[in-house]
């Protein structure tokens, strides 16, 4: 099914090249004054630029020829070379009617042959999930559901931090309280122990003490390092141990991740590419790409045209040691081979954009990429009342669950102060209230275009009035309980809809712009623009449940319709939901 928006503009293009004209000017737009009219196009300014032309000269002939087309209601010029349009009622109508009837909603299928690799998350192993995880999750979620949901063969991973100091310090720090000593025994041969001897609680109490001795103890930073350089070089114990720290992690960090509705189909980390660094650091030495540099070995990434200064990538240090951009080159090499995408797409705090555009460069210079497009699409700080990057009220980090507890404390306190749920069964009543949390938390992130900073404000998001995630719960819940109702009193609910009034006609416009909220989503990287598509959807649909007899219509015909409506609304508000990643309960 092809988008409205995108009907148009073929339309409006035709005419435009009928007379002689690129059909790009014929691009159409919803109306910047909807009192005026339904769509616009105003390509006859741009296209009499470049002519030299009168504007209204070629309005006119464009104009005439649109004039013929049975699809629209009103054709009508505005100001110098502006062209309005309506599209008729009953047009409107028969495509609302094949949307229904499509089970992907017109989604667009651009994506459809093209893989890609989404790479969001990216927590370290042995440390709690925090806040500052949470964009990224929530983000990268949404983005990979919507291209999925656009046709492409999407691979998510996840990413973890399990390679490096970090590691080292938290193997010495155990060899220090001499906890598991047979991990550290140099004659043991094997084989250890297949239950870990470190809890993810343990994990939580143990790195920040290692790291910190490291800070201030110089023998004891030494001392990680020499135990880093022998995890890398395949020492028995350390493989074993960083094993059990590995997986202890990953079940934690799938709880967390559970607990947010996030899935990846990934979870492989730094250390899945350690065998891929010396050859790919050999090769680039044989082609001349990657040289010395004050001791150094890097990658020189500048290019001509260059408006400041762009460092070169790294590859090792001098002591021979290497760095993130070295790991995610090869994680580049890994990708293109497993997978052979069109695209690959990072999900990280736009402050990390720098080092990504020196990784992408190198991996272009070097042809490491395949024919994968490389992107970073970085986002914004979650931010206090103080506008700093939010915090805990004595001024630490906080846990992720400690956040979603949070959330779903003041989901509790809503649904008391609407009076909702009260009579449920205690566990369906938790059930809501954790979904009505996990809402409130995603759609006050991902409502903002991901660039941005936003101000962290429990109170208001998890209101059940103005653009929250649960006050667009609560619009499905409705017309759920709508089609309930019709259901049991045996009214058909698959109506064809008709468009009698004002308020449907706004409706079935909103309905049928989908496809293009879901494209411009993917082309943007932005889903706030499905926050937006879904949160007008549902003030529309407000007006129209305001204004019509649905349950109480006694024209049977009529009433069929508007619930045919009702139901076409909750499949666009369903699918709009699910993309963010917010679930819809049955009932409040």
């Amino acid at each position: 099914m092809t988008g409205l928006v995108d009907e148009l503009s073929a339309i409006a293009g035709r005419a435009f090249a009928a007379e002689g004209l690129s059909p790009q000017f014929g691009q159409v737009q919803p109306s910047s004054r909807p009192d005026l009219a339904q769509f616009q196009c105003n390509g006859v300014m741009a296209a009499a630029k470049q002519l030299r032309h009168k504007p209204r000269d070629i309005a006119d002939k464009v104009a005439a020829r649109l004039r013929v087309e049975a699809l629209f209601a009103k054709v009508e010029i505005a100001g110098a070379g502006f062209i309005n349009l309506d599209v008729t009622d009953e047009a409107l109508a028969l495509r609302a009617g094949t949307m229904a009837k499509d089970a992907r909603l017109g989604a667009p299928d651009h994506g459809a042959g093209k893989a890609m690799v989404i790479d969001f998350g990216g927590p370290n192993v042995a440390k709690p999930m925090h806040v500052g995880h949470l964009r990224s999750a929530i983000i990268g979620d949404s983005l990979q559901r919507l291209f999925r949901a656009n046709g492409w063969m999407v691979v998510g991973d996840v990413h973890l931090g399990d390679w490096g100091l970090q590691m080292g310090q938290l193997i010495s720090e155990i060899e220090a309280r001499g906890t598991a000593p047979i991990y550290f025994d140099a004659d043991y041969k094997g084989p250890y122990p297949e239950e870990s001897p470190v809890t993810m609680d343990d994990l939580e109490e143990i790195y920040p003490a290692g790291a910190a001795a490291c800070k201030t103890d110089p023998a004891r930073l030494e001392a990680a390092r020499k135990a880093t350089f022998e995890l890398q070089s395949g020492r028995a114990g350390y493989v074993a141990l960083w094993q059990h720290f590995v997986r202890v992690s990953e079940r934690g960090l799938q709880r967390e991740y559970g607990s947010l509705g996030i899935t990846f189909d990934l979870w492989k980390g730094e250390a899945s590419v350690e065998g891929l660094i010396g050859p790919m650091i050999d090769d680039l030495k044989r082609r001349g790409l990657a040289e010395e540099s004050e001791g150094a070995l890097v990658v020189h990434i500048a290019e001509p045209g260059d408006k400041k200064e762009m460092p070169p990538l790294i590859l090792q240090k001098s002591d021979g040691a290497v760095l993130y951009g070295t790991t995610d080159l090869a994680t580049i090499i890994d990708r293109v081979r497993s997978n052979d995408p069109d695209l690959m797409l990072y999900i990280v705090d736009q402050r990390q954009h720098t080092h990504f555009e020196q990784v992408f460069r190198a991996a272009r210079k070097a042809g490491l990429n395949g024919k994968a497009m490389l992107e970073h699409a970085g986002f914004g700080t979650m931010n206090g009342p103080d506008g700093k990057p939010f915090k805990t009220r004595a001024g630490g980090v906080m846990k992720l669950y400690d956040l979603i507890a949070m959330t779903t404390e003041e989901a509790r306190k809503r649904l008391d102060e609407a009076g909702l749920a009260a009579d449920y069964p205690a566990e369906e009543r938790e059930d809501i209230a954790r979904k009505v949390g996990i809402a409130a938390l995603k759609f006050a992130d991902l409502s903002n275009f991901r660039l941005t900073d936003y101000v962290f404000d429990l109170g208001r998001f998890a209101r059940f009035e103005g653009k929250t995630g649960p006050y667009l719960q609560y619009a499905a819940v409705r017309i759920q309980s709508i089609l309930r109702k019709a259901r049991e009193q045996g009214f058909a609910t698959d109506g064809r809809p008709v468009l009698r009034s004002p308020e449907e006609r706004a409706l079935i416009l909103q309905l049928l712009m989908l496809p293009e909220a879901m494209t411009a989503a993917e082309d943007k990287r932005a889903p706030n623009i499905l926050c937006d598509y879904v949160f007008t959807l549902a003030q529309v649909f407000s007006r129209f449940y305001a204004e019509h007899h649905i349950l109480s219509e006694t024209d049977a015909a009529l009433r069929a319709a508007r619930l045919g409506l009702c139901g076409l609304t909750l499949a666009a508000l369903s699918k709009a939901l699910d993309l963010l990643g917010i679930e819809i309960p049955s009932r409040m």
